[in-house]
């Protein structure tokens, strides 16, 4: 059990939401908005995606990143900054019997630098790093993360002085990160969060959390999340596991059965649990300590 617990908010994902719930943010100025509300509500940490304000699609885009960036660091609340690197990595195969060329209806490919352009601009104290290949639900679409990319990707992170944030999808994500950290690519303590219920990576039933959770590095610090309707058991649950809390608008979208839900009513949500539980949410100062971030801008 972690008596000690953060809670990450991520606030509006790559997903198609955008047409499903009118609160989910697409432009800069409330992608930022909803950091910021989510700070207030009690989340530590904001996990940040950015979209195509015309779109609503998801975008890599640096400029939009640095408004989003530039809108929290000038705000009166403080909140561990966490972008994505995940972007640059989507594979769409074609269909049938012509898996070659990819669609490009969804396919975006870049290299690892490329993928991390607005890391480097922008010095967050966190980043992602998906740390692995896999199928992503149903169609052609394949999370496509190779060790070569991963392993440029860690380097680069590490020599900016950021955090990576390593996201396990399944187990033998795991048994790469446990690669990495021999490696020396990845500095102590490493931050994993291991995202569980999404077709077709590890189930979020809790014979299988717990036995990711009994695979962990040494030292590691974790959070754990799960999608859709669980997304709020798992506030409790990933604590009793001994880890920390992620919710928010990229994976689920209620709050209850029919009630859509905000950002900020989903960290309350969970810090309403956490503290009926006897936990102590730990704010961005004392994040940063545990984590030893670098807190650059």
């Amino acid at each position: 059990m972690n008596f000690d617990v953060f809670v990450t908010c991520a606030v509006t994902g790559a997903g198609d939401t955008v047409g499903k719930h009118p609160g989910v943010p697409v432009t800069p100025a409330q992608i930022a908005d909803a950091a910021i509300e989510a700070a207030r509500a009690g989340a530590a940490i904001a996990h940040i995606h950015v979209r195509d304000p015309e779109t609503g699609k998801a975008s890599r885009d640096v400029k939009l990143y640095k408004e989003v960036v530039e809108r929290i660091r000038a705000s009166d609340v403080d909140v561990v900054i966490n972008l994505t690197a995940g972007m640059g990595g989507d594979l769409v195969l074609g269909s049938g019997e012509r898996p070659l060329p990819p669609n490009p209806e969804g396919t975006d490919m870049a290299g690892p630098l490329e993928r991390l352009a607005h890391v480097e601009a922008l010095r967050p104290e966190i980043c992602t790093l998906d740390c692995g290949t896999m199928n992503f639900s149903l169609g052609d679409y394949i999370m496509t993360n190779t060790p070569s990319t991963l392993r440029a990707m860690a380097a680069h992170v590490q020599k900016l002085g950021v955090r990576p944030e390593l996201e396990v999808f399944d187990t033998g994500h795991l048994v790469f990160v446990k690669d990495l950290i021999k490696e020396g690519l990845i500095d102590d303590p490493a931050m994993i969060q291991l995202c569980m219920g999404i077709p077709y990576g590890a189930p979020d039933d809790p014979l299988t959390l717990m036995a990711m959770v009994n695979q962990m590095p040494p030292g590691a610090v974790f959070s754990a999340f799960s999608i859709g309707r669980h997304q709020l058991p798992y506030a409790a649950l990933a604590a009793i596991a001994g880890g920390n809390v992620r919710v928010g608008l990229e994976d689920n979208i209620y709050l209850e059965r029919g009630v859509l839900a905000s950002n900020g009513q989903l960290v309350e949500r969970a810090v309403t649990i956490l503290r009926a539980m006897n936990c102590r949410i730990l704010g961005p100062r004392e994040v940063r300590e545990k984590l030893k971030l670098v807190k650059h801008g």
